[in-house]
């Protein structure tokens, strides 16, 4: 018996074989990538006095950051994943993402405005 012929196949070979959408590849990595953005500034927030209102608007407004991104990066993955609603998804995921770039750019601006 040849075990030459085997070395190349596919463990999994499936019937449908499509690339990934360009836009949903890219959100996925770069969601997951400020979920860690998010988590590190709340970790480092922590780090300097807290008895202000500011710092729990500041976390609160990174947690809930962090979600978002958690929802884009999930929305993004199902998109590649489920050929059915691959476009709907993946413009939900791009919408949700962009949300969640602005609330990250606003705890940004409130934790500039706090440290001054």
């Amino acid at each position: 018996m040849d075990t030459r012929k085997n070395i190349d196949r596919p463990l999994i070979e499936t019937s449908v074989k499509r690339k990934p959408s360009g836009l949903s590849a890219h959100i996925l990595p770069t969601s997951a990538t400020m979920i860690g953005v998010c988590m590190t500034v709340l970790s480092i927030s922590h780090l300097g006095p807290t008895a202000s209102e500011w710092h729990m608007l500041v976390d609160k407004l990174l947690a809930i950051d962090a979600l978002v991104f958690l929802g884009s990066a999930l929305m993004s993955f199902v998109a590649m994943r489920a050929y059915r609603w691959e476009a709907r998804l993946e413009a939900w995921a791009e919408v949700v993402f962009i949300v969640a770039l602005g609330l990250l750019a606003l705890g940004a601006v409130v934790l500039a405005f706090r440290i001054s």
